[in-house]
């Protein structure tokens, strides 16, 4: 599995192209923006955009995924209970950077535990609450991208509409500490990092 790694929109929110070298499907999770780069990376590489997956709805992680729709024809997926984050700025935030960002809505809603196949590649859909009321973070062989969930060294913030402190450290230690200490963290900013390392060293969770 290939992960290429992209900084863009107005807050540098990490992008991640994920698929296999031998095929040519693909997955582009939270693009915020900058779709030229992401589509330049795409023709460079073959690649067919077939899902555009979202950890959650804040304005830094879906400003692109209109223009990508509109140009690859991709399908969006993000959890229902975050799905009217698209249509509405009040819940993606925009309206903090002084901008109304007003999307259609999602080609499909995700609930816990649903995979979503794209080639052979499957990513498995982690319900992850906290930063806000529909985060997940999506598992595929061993990687997972936390979105705003888990960093590293550190935790999303809670002091937003639909953050819970209480719940955004249940979803980790419930659901993703759980898992394999090896599995590789993807976080929707900074860098990536390791389960086992969060585990021993992230002052939020020792």
């Amino acid at each position: 599995m290939k992960v290429l790694t992209l900084q863009i929109g107005v807050m540098k929110a990490n992008c991640y192209i994920v698929y296999r070298r031998k095929s040519p499907g693909c997955v582009v999770i939270d693009p915020g923006g900058d779709v030229e780069i992401i589509m330049g990376l795409l023709e460079d590489k073959g690649l067919e955009l077939n899902t555009i997956l979202l950890t959650h709805g804040h304005f830094d992680h879906i400003g692109g995924i209109e223009e990508l729709k509109e140009k690859t024809g991709a399908k969006i997926a993000i959890h229902s209970l975050e799905a009217d984050s698209l249509t509405d700025p009040n819940k993606n935030l925009s309206y903090m950077i002084n901008k109304e960002i007003k999307l259609e809505a999602p080609d499909i809603e995700l609930e816990d535990g649903d995979e979503i196949r794209v080639s052979d590649m499957v990513f498995k859909v982690i319900h992850t609450p906290g930063h806000s009321i529909g985060g997940v973070t999506f598992r595929v062989g061993d990687l997972l991208f936390t979105g705003d969930t888990l960093f590293e060294g550190t935790i999303g913030r809670t002091d937003i509409s639909g953050g819970s402190y209480d719940q955004l450290i249940s979803s980790i230690r419930e659901k993703l500490l759980v898992l394999d200490e090896k599995l590789t963290v993807y976080p929707g900013h900074g860098s990536q990092t390791t389960l086992g390392r969060e585990r021993s060293y992230n002052p939020y969770l020792t």
